[in-house]
């Protein structure tokens, strides 16, 4: 019998929970064809299957499922409406599997996820590995092998992160963003190699330790309920003191970023330069702008003696 295979897009969340679903879809004996680092073909054929108001991200993603359509049997794309009681999502998340089932004509697995419904991640795996045939019992076996390999490593990344905080004498930059935007070779790839070129460490806002994450998050924004971005302005308050400079960094237009930037921005005193992407400039004006960034950092450094 021949196995099962899994194209995975490498964007969106798949930086966020990349290592869960290959190791769930391992566990169960299939294939796993994950789309390489994006291209710029990848964007421009992106951008062909999008609408002109979608996100750099959106239109990113869009070009990783076209690259996979004939190179496995099914496409995995979830649908996450809500992670926790009286908190959103972008829209986008919730409107992707849609989006993408209306646009190509390609089988695709899904789950969803919506806590108000009582759908929970492990409800969600559970009815997606039942649609693909697989038992119960291997599943659930999959699944939790699965979860405390994902767990492990973001343990792993944070410890990790921690040490570099307490021994470095580096400039220290907070790169804060959406794992997508971080991580992408298009968006925040190019960004961190210029950073490490000129000797800076990074520190990366998603490696953190969510426990105190809505104390941290409330002295900033007290009332924002965007998930994903309520951790991007909790790592923000919980780093600003022990980093020198801060970049948020977005793509156009994302309308959550938008808004949780410009609360950053009015309410912490750290350096900050706020970088967005949108795929059409080129990267020479972002470059120089790093750059000047950087050298005020290292002045402010000599002044203050940090």
């Amino acid at each position: 019998m021949n196995k099962i295979k899994i194209g995975i897009p490498k964007a969106l969340l798949f930086y966020q929970y990349g290592e869960l679903w290959t190791s769930f879809f391992e566990e169960l004996g299939c294939d796993i064809i994950v789309s390489c680092n994006t291209t710029r073909e990848m964007v421009e054929n992106g951008s062909r299957f999008s609408v002109d108001e979608a996100c750099l991200a959106m239109k990113i993603y869009m070009g990783h499922v076209y690259y996979l359509l004939d190179k496995c049997d099914y496409i995995l794309v979830p649908r996450i409406i809500c992670l926790k009681k009286g908190e959103k999502l972008c829209t986008n998340f919730s409107a992707l599997y849609d989006l993408v089932r209306n646009t190509f004509d390609k089988k695709i697995i899904h789950y969803n996820i919506d806590i108000k419904k009582k759908e929970d991640e492990f409800y969600a795996f559970t009815t997606m590995g039942l649609e693909l045939g697989f038992k119960y019992r291997d599943i659930v076996k999959s699944y939790r092998k699965a979860k405390e390999k994902q767990t492990a490593i973001e343990r792993r990344k944070i410890s990790k992160q921690k040490a570099i905080m307490a021994s470095t004498r580096k400039l220290k930059i907070l790169l804060a963003g959406h794992p997508y935007n971080l991580y992408d070779e298009f968006i925040g790839k190019p960004i961190i190699r210029l950073l490490e070129e000129n000797g800076v460490e990074v520190i990366y806002s998603d490696q953190y330790d969510p426990k105190y994450l809505e104390a941290e998050v409330k002295r900033i924004s007290p009332h924002n309920y965007w998930t994903y971005n309520k951790k991007i302005i909790a790592s923000v308050e919980h780093y600003r003191e022990s980093v020198d400079g801060i970049i948020l960094l977005t793509v156009f237009p994302c309308g959550p970023d938008s808004l949780s930037n410009e609360m950053v921005l009015r309410q912490v005193k750290t350096p900050i330069i706020p970088i967005i992407i949108d795929g059409e400039s080129g990267n020479a004006g972002i470059i120089t702008r790093i750059e000047s960034f950087l050298d005020i950092l290292e002045e402010r450094r000599l002044h203050y003696g940090n």
